[in-house]
C-alpha cells in the first residue's frame, strides 16, 4: 500500500517471485472512468473507489494461492474492505521522501496517474493503525534490500 509512485508495483512483482506468490496489479481493476478521471488530474472520491476494492476483494476470496496485490490503500475505511475476506490480509506501506515520489512520477511514462495528484494522495494518506494488520518500509533504499526487508517482517508473522 501507499500513494502513487512509492514503488508498489516494482516492489510487489520481484516479492511475488521470490516468494512464489501471484502478483496483481490493483490498477488493471481500475474502471476506465476512474483511468480518465486521474488522467485529468481529479481526485477519486469514496464513491469512485468502491467497485475496484469490491474487485479486488473478490480476487483475493477465490485465490488458493498466497498473492501480492499492488493498491494504494489510502484509508483505514478502504483496507477494512480489502480484508472482507477468509484469507489473511497483511498491508505493506511502502512510505519515502516527497521529492523521491516526485521524482519517480515525473519519469514514469505510459501511466494514467496524474503526478499533480500526489499531494492529493499524500494528504489523503491514512497511516496504519496498532489494530491493523501490518507494517511499514522505506522505500528509499534500493528494490532488493527493500523486498529482503519485507521477506524478513513477514518471517515474524509466521508467513
Amino acid at each position: 500500500m501507499g500513494v502513487s509512485g512509492a514503488g508498489k508495483s516494482t516492489i510487489g512483482q520481484l516479492l511475488a517471485k521470490k516468494m512464489n506468490w501471484i502478483f496483481v496489479e490493483g490498477d488493471d481493476f481500475h474502471s476506465s472512468a476512474n483511468k480518465h478521471k486521474m488522467t485529468a488530474g481529479a481526485s477519486l472520491d469514496d464513491a469512485d473507489r468502491k467497485n475496484w476494492l469490491y474487485k479486488l476483494v473478490s480476487v483475493c476470496t477465490t485465490s488458493t494461492k498466497p498473492m501480492v496485490i499492488s493498491c494504494s490503500a489510502l484509508k483505514k475505511s478502504y483496507r477494512e474492505i480489502l480484508s472482507s475476506h477468509k484469507n489473511r490480509t497483511i498491508f505493506i506501506h511502502l512510505s519515502g521522501a516527497k521529492e523521491v515520489l516526485e521524482s519517480r512520477l515525473h519519469k514514469r511514462k505510459n501511466h494514467f496517474f496524474n503526478p499533480i495528484l500526489l499531494v492529493d494522495q499524500l494528504n489523503t494518506l491514512e497511516p496504519l493503525s496498532t489494530d491493523e494488520c501490518g507494517f511499514k518500509i522505506n522505500f528509499n533504499r534500493g528494490t532488493n534490500l527493500v523486498v529482503a526487508e519485507i521477506i524478513s517482517r513477514l518471517n515474524d508473522w509466521k508467513i
